[in-house]
């Protein structure tokens, strides 16, 4: 990002009433998403530990492979943003429509993968005798509402690309409701067990992804879009997807190896890690809000051929996370007294992770800047850059995790080398963000 005197107030209001705008409906969205799982445990549990237990290895399975295909909102954004910012609301909607049928194609595949191998993946994740039975079924239903949830992540890339985050919210909240009253009332009331629970939040998904259909099916006959799917736009959909599947598949990496360290470091870390864990999760919400205000608001002025306007946004962008970040990181201060007790009375778990929190708290305003920059260059649809730099990220971290427990070291340790992570992030989304190479004008990259 090429540096320049700041500009006036008048220049920054608009990016600011327009940032909050797309990204407060957007963090709602988020927030709604982890409780759909909540409700599920919160519904389940009370069927016994088995059926607990069998419903968080199925949950962790379908969490993974939905997360593998996130980039179907991320690269539906930017391209959808680019053709609005060019005026072409027709050519904008017409990709949106390749997207989502590409997501129709791979939900296809992944339940051909998963209803004949779901037994096995159940036992590769190490459910117990016990629960297995009732991951397995889980899983098996679930997997039904796999090309609906992808339906929902592509329609809530077309309809952010057009500037519009308050109706996936609304979505949001309908289809978390339903999921609740769906799911309480097939268990209990229709005593179907866990298959209840599985089925509630299959036609809660499949609701969501009707609800988005017709929206984007009415958008599609206003602006005299075709829905029929393209064979060339659904390939093209599929080549934009795979650097940001690249980088999902890294990011996850990179969890999964500091999960794996904290477990090696006994009982008492792998505990106060998942605590930890969970709220940098939900930090990265608010965080992430902005980056989709940064796919949605770049990719519109980069199709509107305004380079300058793209630079400004991201700079004033920058700004919004580096103080959403501080803010944050002051908030974790503040209530590490109460958040702890909240997940553990033990005090050697809490005594673990109070050093480790306050790093996330310190990390906050980097975690604000990567945050920010990674959706001002997936509005770009800069993803080849963005693969490259989350394996490069991915290479630095892994070394220096493993050496923690070599080296005698604890959580705190494991945690400096997230933050680490997060700090090499930063220096190569800056550096790309500061070379101005991102900034590729027109309807198309």
């Amino acid at each position: 990002m090429t540096q320049a005197p700041a500009p006036p107030r008048a220049t920054r209001r608009p990016h600011d009433r327009e940032i909050v705008a797309l990204a407060l409906p957007a963090f709602g969205a988020l927030v709604s998403e982890p409780l759909f799982v909540m409700a599920d445990s919160a519904i389940v549990g009370h069927l016994g530990t088995a059926q607990l237990a069998g419903l968080g290895v199925a949950s962790a399975l379908l969490t993974t492979a939905v997360s593998v295909f996130v980039f179907l909102a991320y690269a539906t954004t930017a391209a959808v943003a680019r053709r609005v910012g060019a005026g072409d609301l027709q050519a904008g909607i017409r990709q949106g429509m390749d997207g989502i049928w590409l997501a129709l194609l791979l939900g296809a595949v992944v339940i051909a993968t998963v209803l004949p191998s779901a037994p096995a993946l159940v036992e590769i994740f190490g459910a117990s005798d016990t629960a297995a039975p009732y991951a397995t079924t889980y899983l098996r239903i679930s997997s039904l509402g796999i090309p609906a949830m992808l339906v929902v992540l592509a329609a809530t890339g077309v309809l952010r690309g057009l500037q519009n985050t308050r109706t996936p919210l609304y979505v949001a909240i309908a289809g978390f409701v339903a999921n609740a009253a769906l799911n309480a009332g097939l268990v209990y009331g229709a005593d179907l067990g866990i298959a209840g629970s599985a089925w509630g939040t299959v036609i809660a998904q499949c609701g969501m992804a009707v609800a988005y259909l017709v929206v984007v099916v009415r958008g599609a006959r206003k602006h005299g879009a075709s829905l029929r799917p393209d064979a060339a736009g659904i390939r093209a959909s599929a080549q934009a997807g795979v650097p940001l599947l690249v980088r999902t598949l890294s990011l996850r990496a990179i969890l999964m190896i500091a999960t794996a360290v904290a477990a090696r470091l006994g009982d008492a870390d792998i505990a106060a890690h998942q605590i930890i864990l969970s709220l940098w999760s939900l930090l990265a919400f608010a965080l992430d809000a902005i980056a989709i205000a940064g796919q949605a608001i770049i990719g519109r002025y980069l199709g509107a051929d305004d380079a300058e306007g793209a630079r400004e946004a991201c700079r004033r962008m920058v700004q919004w996370g580096i103080a959403t970040g501080f803010v944050l990181g002051v908030l974790v201060v503040i209530a590490r007294p109460l958040f702890l007790p909240l997940f553990t009375s033990d005090t050697v778990v809490k005594d673990t992770a109070l050093p480790a929190l306050l790093l996330v708290a310190l990390s906050q305003p980097i975690c604000g800047i990567v945050f920010v920059l990674d959706g001002v260059l997936m509005g770009a649809g800069d993803g080849p850059y963005l693969a490259w730099a989350m394996v490069l990220t991915l290479v630095v971290f892994t070394p220096v995790a493993l050496l923690v427990p070599v080296l005698g070291g604890g959580l705190t340790e494991l945690w400096g080398a997230m933050t680490l992570m997060m700090t090499v992030r930063m220096l190569t989304l800056w550096l790309r963000a500061r070379s101005g190479r991102w900034i590729v004008t027109g309807a198309t990259r």
